[in-house]
């Protein structure tokens, strides 16, 4: 018999959830980003869940051409483009778009001499300061795309580092804009700004495409819960209780000790710990359900187990379900808990966990 940890993923849920992002901006094509393998998913699962998108977006070019050998045919975009001259022919003969975001990308698809046309995104930094050409020199970053005669179209993209906090003083969303606007002004192209917090809370920013990522997958970068949009957990993640202690006042839990119980308590032991995915700095305190009911984690996390409060839950016994996020406990909640966000969570899965799929 399998150990009973096993993630769930809903392939209903990933589609709904596209059609949430697909609400937020009507008149927009969507890139589904599904990078880091479709954010602990599958890409397989990824492919029938977004079937319905206009574009998967990734970075990694070995998953970009399995998605082609996995029968995706619409288009797909490399975000962080490609690194040498083997990828960028390889993206050219399969039909895959491409970012370029420096000078160094820009010299090496000037050489590259492409037997085969390519789309180009050309990606302009304006203010988050990861990648991205600055405004002042993009107008002639696309003049030298544009004579490049493997080059098909030339689209514009940035990235909002503070769209799910558009006043923030430090970049306010309405700067990023308009150094957006500046850089691209009068230029020929599709244009892509919008993540998942701009698609979800700044329906302005929509342009050609959105991309989301996270909201996809049925979590929220919004301070607002993924329920009060809409969204669904598409991965769920549960166990099993294998193990119950009782312990005494003065009793502890776990490796260094660090839980002691103030009174008599009941510990349930999960199949689930660090070398699974759990996040091993989640504290005392962090939420899970056992049988439907909410308790807590106490103690720390171990490599295989993680220890629960079941003290009054007097029905608990071996075998009981254990759900650490997805269906009925919001994986941003956990996340929230251990100090981290739930795109974490999704993408640490381990691959000794079980995967399986449903539909509703």
């Amino acid at each position: 018999m399998p150990r009973p940890l096993v993630a769930t993923v809903d392939i209903a849920a990933l589609q709904h959830n596209l059609d949430v992002a697909k609400a937020h901006a009507p008149h927009a094509k969507i890139w589904a980003i599904v990078k880091a393998n479709a954010y602990g998913h599958g890409l397989e699962r990824a492919i029938r869940g977004f079937s319905k998108a206009d574009g998967l977006g990734l970075i990694e070019p070995e998953a970009a051409l399995a998605l082609r050998e996995l029968g995706w045919s619409k288009r797909i975009l490399l975000l962080e483009g490609c690194f040498d001259a083997a990828d960028l022919h390889a993206a050219a003969a399969h039909h895959i778009d491409i970012v370029v975001h420096s000078m160094e990308q820009l010299v090496l698809l000037e050489r590259a001499e492409l037997a085969e046309q390519v789309d180009v995104h050309l990606k302009i930094n304006s203010g988050m300061n990861r990648l991205g050409f600055i405004p002042a020199i993009c107008r002639d970053v696309y003049e030298r795309l544009r004579s490049l005669p493997y080059v098909r179209n030339i689209s514009f993209l940035t990235h909002f580092a503070n769209a799910d906090d558009a006043f923030n003083p430090a970049l306010p969303l309405s700067e990023q804009m308009h150094r957006f606007q500046m850089a691209t002004q009068g230029l020929e192209g599709e244009r892509c700004l919008s993540n998942s917090a701009a698609d979800l809370l700044h329906a302005d920013c929509a342009a050609d495409w959105v991309r989301p990522g996270i909201m996809l997958y049925g979590a929220t970068p919004s301070p607002q819960t993924a329920a009060s949009f809409g969204l669904q957990p598409a991965m769920t993640l549960r166990s099993e209780i294998i193990g119950i202690q009782h312990i005494a006042r003065g009793d502890a839990v776990g490796y260094g000790s660090r839980f002691v119980a103030e009174s008599p308590m009941t510990i349930g032991v999960v199949a689930c710990g660090y070398a699974d995915g759990y996040p091993r700095h989640a504290p005392t305190g962090t939420p899970v359900l056992v049988d439907g009911i909410k308790t807590r984690m106490v103690g720390r996390v171990s490599m295989d187990m993680i220890t629960v409060d079941l003290t009054h839950l007097q029905n608990a016994k071996v075998g009981s379900s254990v759900t650490l996020w997805g269906d009925g406990l919001p994986i941003d909640d956990v996340a929230s808990a251990a100090g981290t966000v739930g795109y974490e969570l999704m993408c640490a899965v381990a691959p000794r966990v079980r995967m399986i799929e449903v539909n509703g």
